[in-house]
């Protein structure tokens, strides 16, 4: 195929007379090879992988021939040669999961569409250079400065001069260079723009030779690849797709690697995940067992020439999708056997893996996409002055132009003595008009100090030295994570001033995302109450009496569960059994304590829980889970079967073990999933849990409900089949095996729920408080439930008791519109009833709260409900969004964005929240507990919440102060 031009060359090797029909079977093919084998029989061959006419009859590699497809069907029962099976269709993807072109290149493409190269699947064969060169895939050299020697010239006065001040100053300087029409020299103009011109210049040659020794030290680091069976060491920018490389113990990443095996046991690898999404907590990869078997081998690494079909580059960090074909089998590819650039390796003494994306199509750089320029408020506002100053100096021109001929045409060119150029307009056939028209030219640039270009560099001055202000703010550094404020722009400093709608995360924005084990309820017995007025606090449970892997910190005021789990009662040790088993936890012992790196603080809070309560999870492999049971000092081994992992549309996991020759599954999940997956039999539990559940959220705690099910070996086996066929599917296969999951999560038996708190962080009701003073209106946009954000926005001063509040929770378009039609109905007579002269004794609250849920708000964000939904919420000083996505956060804010045309603000502190942080006027990190992906993509990051009341009423004010 020539990727250019998008055509086809077609490529034959005949070995053998062929017949007329085999001839025309095989023309149909495109990209086909006929070769043959030593025997002398054909063998078709798609993209030079051979598909082998028969099954050799098996393989001694140890993997279940049941967990792979084969395409071993080159040939009929009757010995006619049949077409290759064609590779299922690997998911196309989307256009905004692609990193887009620089807008330059985007129009060339649109002149030139035959040269834009676009990858609808990536193909590629380890160990064969050659063959991967067809396709002309980035190389591994990262650039992310702007410039080179030659175009910095060109491209940096190009950019410049987008700006219309500076085109308007150069045609003044070129008027001002004509003798006859300039009453001033050119250089009082010219000195002052290349003053400009090179300031800029300097300041943008400066950045980017920072920019380019970044990109230096980058692409020149060693990495060790595997040519000539064996290890040569080259620069990362020398790597290509399908390189084999070898990583060492705590090296970074080079390219999007497949990972074929490693030192540690069933090729698993630890890995940090820092530098792509800010999370220090180790994640797990793990190599297919029938590459794990090459192990340390170069010679068996040098000749693995597995063929591998995968999405073409995109910017998902957490999924892939595709197939490795190798010795006659098709394997499944996830992202759990994906190594991403950007990564470093912990943990692991080395491991081999082959490169599928390389430079700019990794994931990491794709996600590096252009962030959208944001102007603010009042540089609009500046630039429609300039316009009409510019109207105005036309204007007087127009003016002067008409007086010029008519004092030309009354004087009859008696003024042309006082003019250098009287002798050319004497020549001319209409010397009136000409002398006019070279008239408005010298009063252009008699009058060019309407525009001062000094305005220009005293706004540029004027930001930089705010954000100094802010970057230098003793108050708003958070002593404790070493952070300071910093301004990541300095285009936005009196926009601050402005803000009039704040969107808040609640889940380590308002709270410290520091989750501690405070109660749980066990067959419908509640534990860890608090104590009853007038009997004092209860004594904590000494656990280090008893439990040498025992938290120092962890307290827990109520011993009757310690009681039951070592009298050997059924429903905690299953309980505990499903908190230690039921996890992505990855420990690490050493000779002082037993460590637990987790992906979310919630499985590090019940995980560490767990441990204290005597059923200490040890260690886990691909095949088992070891549990130490401190009651009876041993330690069980549990065989995992399956792990149903955790994803923001199944909101729960779980996990496939067997236990004592039985299978059991156990699943933990929100309420309201785990509840509608309940059997009959745990009706009367559920509502007594339910009752419970309530008094949790009552707390502002956060809460999992727990479940288990007993599995026949008939029903797993008919299950496992349909697993294994979901997990080849390359189209829809989060769907295939949401699916297939959702069959085997059915009839669950109910054990109980946990509660988990999460504290606020210091100053939130004080800093809401203040700002809903300064008639702020302030919304939350949370994942939690509806009970749950409730009591936060109640204990952190957002609602209030003298505050209405409205609940939307229908869960059809009718109900919604219903709700939302009542509540604004209510609200305007409120507000009526206030106003009126005659409200004497009579209610007049005008302060209003809403609490909107996320099947509700999917149908409020609606073309048709939009409106009401937005002229609802204005009313409100608060609006709380639960049980709501990412992709919802974002479309509120470009609601009200767009629908009120209000400087908006976003904040928050997770990956959920980088898409409203991009969308608002301005954008808010936090240097939190869930990474560093909100405060990479923000326009301002500091430690802490209440350092927003500074930033907004201090900052904000004397920035637009100053810069009006």
């Amino acid at each position: 195929r020539n990727e250019l031009c998008d055509t086809y060359t077609y490529s034959f090797l005949f070995a053998v007379p062929l017949k007329s029909n085999v001839m025309a079977e095989v023309l149909s093919i495109p990209l086909v090879q006929l070769e043959t084998a030593g025997d002398g029989k054909i063998t078709v061959a798609k993209d030079d992988k051979a598909i082998p006419e028969e099954n050799d009859g098996g393989d001694d590699d140890g993997v279940n021939d049941d967990d792979v497809q084969s395409d071993d069907e080159a040939r009929s029962e009757d010995g006619e040669l049949e077409k290759p099976a064609v590779p299922q269709v690997i998911e196309k993807i989307p256009e905004e999961d692609r990193r887009k072109p620089h807008v330059v290149k985007r129009a060339f493409y649109k002149i030139f569409p035959c040269l834009e190269k676009v990858e609808d699947l990536r193909r590629l064969t380890a160990n064969k250079q050659f063959e991967n060169e067809q396709y002309k895939y980035a190389k591994n050299v990262v650039v992310s400065a702007k410039y080179n020697i030659l175009t910095f010239v060109p491209l940096n006065l190009f950019e410049q001069f987008t700006r219309v001040a500076n085109i308007y100053f150069l045609a003044l300087v070129i008027l001002q260079s004509i003798p006859q029409i300039s009453s001033v020299p050119f250089y009082s103009t010219l000195v002052p723009l290349l003053s400009v011109l090179l300031v800029t210049a300097v300041k943008d040659g400066y950045d980017d030779i920072r920019r380019h020794i970044s990109d230096y030290k980058i692409n020149n680091r060693q990495a060790l690849v595997l040519r000539n069976n064996r290890l040569e060491e080259t620069k990362w920018k020398e790597v290509r797709v399908g390189d084999v490389l070898k990583l060492r113990n705590n090296e970074f990443v080079t390219a999007d690697l497949l990972l074929l095996s490693s030192s540690e046991p069933n090729s698993l690898v630890f890995i940090e995940t820092a530098e792509l999404d800010g999370e220090t907590n180790l994640k797990v990869r793990q190599a297919l067992p029938v590459t794990a078997k090459l192990g340390a081998n170069e010679d068996q690494l040098s000749t693995f020439d597995g063929y591998i079909e995968c999405d073409s580059p995109n910017n998902r960090l957490h999924k892939f999708v595709g197939t490795l074909k190798w010795e006659g089998k098709i394997y499944s590819l996830d992202i759990e056997k994906i190594l991403l650039r950007g990564c470093r390796l912990r943990n692991t003494e080395w491991m081999y893996g082959v490169v599928i994306y390389a430079g700019a199509d990794t994931k990491l750089v794709q996600n590096s996409g252009r962030t959208k320029f944001k102007r603010t408020h009042l540089e609009q506002q500046m630039n429609r002055l300039v316009l009409f100053i510019l109207c105005f100096l036309i204007a007087c021109l127009i003016v002067c132009f008409i007086g010029s001929m008519i004092f030309e045409y009354v004087y009859d060119l008696s003024a042309n003595t006082f003019f250098p150029y009287a002798d050319f307009i004497q020549k001319t056939a209409y010397p009136p008009f000409l002398q006019a028209l070279l008239q408005v030219f010298s009063n252009l640039i008699v009058l060019n100090t309407f525009i001062p270009i000094s305005l220009y560099v005293s706004v540029e001055v004027i930001r930089l030295g705010l954000s100094l202000f802010i970057n230098t703010d003793i108050k708003m550094y958070y002593e404790p994570n070493n952070v300071a404020a910093i301004a990541r722009t300095t285009t936005l400093n009196e926009e601050l001033g402005q803000v009039e709608y704040i969107f808040s995360d609640k889940t380590g924005t308002l709270t410290q995302n520091i989750m501690t084990f405070q109660k749980c309820s066990i067959n419908g017995v509640k534990y860890g109450e608090n104590p009853s007025e007038g009997n004092g606090e209860k004594a904590a449970v000494d656990f280090l009496s008893w439990n040498k892997y025992a938290d120092k910190s962890f307290v827990f005021r109520d011993t009757t569960l310690t009681e039951n789990c070592r009298s050997g009662e059924q429903h905690c040790e299953d309980f505990f059994r499903l908190l230690s088993l039921c996890h992505t936890v990855v420990s690490k012992e050493d000779k002082v304590e037993l460590q637990y790196n987790a992906q979310s603080p919630d499985e590090a809070a019940l995980v560490g829980a767990t441990k204290n309560f005597g059923y200490v999870f040890k260690r886990r492999t691909p095949f088992d889970i070891t549990v130490h049971n401190m009651y009876t000092d041993i330690e069980e081994k549990y065989e995992m079967l399956d792990l149903l992992d955790f994803n923001n549309d199944r909101k729960r996991m779980s996990v496939i073990v067997r236990v004592a020759g039985q299978i059991v599954l156990y699943c933990k999940g929100a309420d309201n999933i785990i509840f509608e997956r309940l059997g009959s039999e745990s009706a009367a539990l559920k509502a007594v849990t339910l009752d419970h559940l309530s008094d949790y959220a009552q707390d502002g705690l956060r809460t999992l409900v727990c479940a288990k099910k007993e599995i026949s070996e008939k029903e797993y086996g008919a299950w496992k089949k349909e697993q294994i066929a979901a997990s080849l599917v390359q189209k829809d296969r989060d769907q295939a095996l949401d699916a297939v999951y959702e069959k085997i999560e059915k009839n669950l038996v109910l054990l109980g729920a946990t509660a988990i708190e999460d504290k606020l962080q210091d100053g939130v009701p004080e800093t809401i408080a203040n700002l809903a003073r300064a008639n702020i209106k302030i919304w939350v946009l949370t994942g939690d439930k509806q009970e749950t954000a409730v009591n936060i926005g109640y204990s952190s001063k957002l609602l209030t008791d003298d505050m209405t509040l409205f609940i939307v929770d229908k869960d059809v378009k009718e109900g919604v519109n219903q709700q939302l039609s009542e509540a604004k109905e209510q609200m305007e007579a409120a507000i009526h009833r206030a106003k009126s002269p005659d409200a004497s004794g009579v209610d007049t609250t005008t302060s209003f709260g809403i609490v909107i849920n996320g099947h509700s708000l999917s149908h409020g964000l609606k073309d048709d409900l939009k409106d009401l939904l937005l002229n609802t919420a204005e009313k409100c000083k608060a609006v709380i969004c639960c049980r709501v996505t990412p992709l919802q956060k974002k479309k509120v804010v470009d609601m009200v964005k767009t629908g009120k045309k209000a400087v908006t603000l976003a904040i928050g502190d997770g990956a959920n929240d980088v898409g409203m942080i991009k969308a608002a006027h301005i954008g808010v990190g936090i240097s939190g507990q869930e990474g560093q992906q909100a405060v990479l993509a923000s326009d301002y990051s500091f430690g802490q919440f209440r350092y927003l009341e500074r930033l907004l009423l201090v900052h904000g004010r004397w920035s637009y102060h100053r810069m009006t």
